[in-house]
């Protein structure tokens, strides 16, 4: 991931906290801190499909942020200090989480469609829609995963040996 072209050039990143499950971001999110770059994180909006990507201020923030009922560090909904994505200068690339994935840019997610909604709403905004790359495990690849008219592809998928 570190020496990935679309990495290096990015300086506006969103990446995930990730869950016991998934691949595992921490050393990813100290790096784009040690490199300069700004890092935005998710903040889910329960009962909906609502989700902002709000900046971290350095990799130590993560230890401030509350703990939701699905076991997720997020900034607190009354936090209204930090700099949303798209209220600023958008995205240059966004780190995605995923269940399943084919090799056609497919992704399952959880379910509720948060990231494919953030997609949208990335592809009105003056910088444009960001490149995404999912992180995952090899076992996560499909033969094809299902998808709605409403699902996004994503650009890149990453796992071992790929």
């Amino acid at each position: 991931v570190i020496g990935h072209p679309k990495y290096q050039e990015s300086k506006r990143i969103a990446i995930f906290l990730s869950m016991p499950d998934e691949v595992q971001t921490e050393e990813i999110i100290k790096d784009i801190f040690k490199q300069g770059k700004e890092c935005f994180i998710p903040r889910y909006k329960p009962q909906s499909n609502h989700m902002d990507m709000l900046k971290l201020s350095s990799a130590e923030d993560i230890s401030s942020l509350a703990l939701t009922s699905w076991n997720i560090l997020q900034p607190g909904d009354d936090d209204s200090t930090r700099e949303e994505a798209l209220a600023g200068g958008g995205l240059d690339l966004i780190f995605m989480p995923g269940l399943g994935f084919d090799k056609k840019g497919n992704r399952l997610g959880r379910g509720k469609g948060y990231y494919d909604t953030y997609l949208e709403r990335c592809m009105k905004h003056p910088s444009g829609k960001p490149y995404t790359i999912a992180l995952a495990f090899r076992e996560q690849i499909c033969e094809s995963v299902p998808v709605t008219e409403n699902d996004v592809p994503i650009d890149e998928i990453l796992y071992e040996d790929c």
